[in-house]
């Protein structure tokens, strides 16, 4: 299941790496700076391994598997390994996982956060890695990295989020939390009321903030301008300021929860069918029910200029 066509030497080092967010680059600056002249190969695992051991109980994630593999290798790593995660490899026993997993990777160092566990029932540890690694590859073990007082986690992660705090989510990210999707056609009313929207489905299995408005940014990813026209080569991708909701419309008695994302001054944008990624700068309010839509039309503008204000401030992650 695992086995890999044998490589030069290598730093390896294992994770869920769910968001790649500040302790998982640590490991992997950890594993650079230990081995600056060996080949930096992330192992990871897809699907969640909770989603495997207890089917309905897996975490929100909070990146696509492309977007994970996308961020390991901005930071650093030179080759990601993914390891198909099911119940046989659930299976497996400590030693069955280094032989099959890590060995034909030709590990000089393993490199792990401390809390790291493997093989049936989580039966290993890092002690147990150091003493099946013994004579063929030193472990190193690194401690969480923290923020303030709080170990940075992505469980702390999700729990931000869900609590709509997505300026919390970026400090131990180390960046603003992004949502990507292909824009799809919504209900059309956002038009009819002066704020045409790009609109997201939110997939049950992935995470997203709290239901809501949001100040953030926009940015397409097929490599033209908001119109639709190529872009001239290295030019980088447009990113507009926006003002973003999170819900399922409750006004309108909506039941599909979306991102949908007012692109602020513009109406003339060509979306549908177009990658976007919306970044979370900031909440604005809670998702409200209202009476009528001019009540509606009047909290909409107020909301518009409340996000031109906020991303007008220095922002820590922009």
């Amino acid at each position: 299941m695992c086995r890999k066509d044998a490589v030069r030497s290598s730093v390896v080092a294992i994770g869920n790496f769910d968001g790649v967010h500040l302790g998982h680059r640590e490991v992997l600056a950890e594993a650079r700076r230990h081995c600056p002249d060996a080949p930096l190969i992330v192992v990871t695992f897809w699907p969640h391994p909770r989603s495997v051991l207890k089917p309905g109980e897996g975490p929100m994630l909070l990146t696509r598997l492309e977007e994970r593999i996308e961020l390991l290798q901005d930071a650093g790593a030179d080759r990601v390994e993914v390891i198909r995660f099911t119940p046989e490899l659930a299976s497996w026993s400590p030693e069955q996982f280094v032989a099959e997993c890590l060995l034909p990777l030709n590990p000089r160092c393993v490199v792990v956060g401390e809390n790291f566990r493997f093989g049936h029932r989580a039966a290993g540890n890092v002690e147990t890695l150091r003493e099946l690694g013994a004579g063929v590859f030193e472990v190193l073990a690194l401690r969480l990295v923290r923020y303030g007082d709080e170990d940075t986690c992505s469980s702390r992660i999700r729990e931000a989020l869900l609590s709509g705090d997505v300026e919390h989510a970026a400090e131990h990210l180390g960046r603003l939390f992004r949502f990507a999707g292909v824009v799809t056609v919504g209900d059309k009313r956002g038009r009819g009321l002066g704020f045409p929207t790009a609109n997201l489905p939110v997939p049950r299995h992935l995470a997203c903030p709290a239901d809501g408005v949001y100040a953030g940014w926009v940015t397409r990813l097929d490599g033209r301008d908001g119109v639709g026209v190529p872009l001239p080569d290295g030019h980088p991708d447009e990113v507009w300021p926006a003002a973003i909701s999170v819900g399922s419309n409750p006004t309108f008695d909506g039941v599909q929860r979306r991102v949908e994302s007012y692109v602020l001054d513009r109406d003339d944008l060509a979306l549908y069918d177009v990658p976007i990624a919306v970044d979370f700068v900031a909440r604005i309010r809670g998702q409200v029910k209202f009476a009528d839509v001019d009540e509606l039309i009047e909290t909409m503008n107020s909301d518009v200029d409340r996000v031109r204000s906020r991303l007008a401030e220095p922002a820590a992650y922009a």
